[in-house]
């Protein structure tokens, strides 16, 4: 599903991010990305999401190789692929509803599939009930399954997440796993950054870990899938 080889992004005031990375994602796997604050962490999610693009390798997500995917099509496969941020990055201005459809409206999907769409995807996170409230009404850790649902209401088939559970402690974190957890369980390809080693270890799910830009290891899963959150 997700396929990087010998890939390198480099700045040009800072130098490499990420050194020949080179790893592949089965379609419907979960797995942890680890590493310092400044590994490459957030820049691997950005080039999979193609919020940039390799200076050197290629990335395919599918069938694409998204280092030569045309501008036009770049729409397309962002609505492949739902991203999840630390800060949420929801609009203050509008409802919890609003925010959760955005992705749609912009797609121009019809407001009555679009409607249907984010009811469902807010009962997924349990969240149905806060459809009309303002995101600074809600908890940080309901702010972020705001984050989740807006990321999973297109239907993606990769999920995208960078330090989702970073502000949030460590009750609330396993809370969100568990979320993300039910949609591995249906088939969809998680990549999640995290730097909490302790929860990662705890889990079990393969982990690749980056140091200074390198892919340093990659520890398989032990767990198998749905067993390792609890109940």
């Amino acid at each position: 599903m997700i396929e990087l080889e010998h890939v390198t992004k480099r700045y040009p005031e800072r130098g490499d991010a990420l050194r020949d990375v080179s790893f592949r994602l089965g379609s419907g796997e979960m797995a942890f990305l680890s590493g310092h604050s400044g590994a490459g962490k957030s820049t691997l999610l950005k080039l999979i999401g193609l919020l940039e693009r390799p200076s050197r390798g290629s990335i395919r997500v599918g069938d694409e190789d998204l280092a030569t995917l045309p501008r036009r099509r770049i729409p397309a496969h962002r609505r492949r692929v739902g991203m999840v941020f630390q800060d949420h990055r929801l609009l203050a201005d509008r409802s919890v509803f609003d925010n959760v459809a955005l992705p749609l409206v912009t797609s121009g999907m019809p407001q009555e599939e679009t409607a249907k769409r984010v009811r469902a995807a807010l009962d997924q996170v349990g969240l149905l009930k806060f459809e009309r409230a303002q995101p600074l009404t809600l908890s940080s850790g309901e702010q972020q399954r705001v984050g989740i649902a807006r990321a999973v209401v297109g239907r993606p088939e990769v999920i995208l997440a960078d330090e989702p559970t970073g502000n949030l402690d460590p009750d609330l974190s396993r809370e969100i796993f568990r979320l993300f957890e039910r949609f591995h369980q249906v088939g969809v390809c998680l990549l999640i950054a995290t730097h909490d080693l302790g929860l990662v270890q705890s889990l079990g799910h393969r982990t690749l870990v980056l140091r200074q830009g390198r892919l340093v290891a990659d520890t398989p899963s032990k767990t198998p899938p749905g067993e390792a959150l609890g109940s």
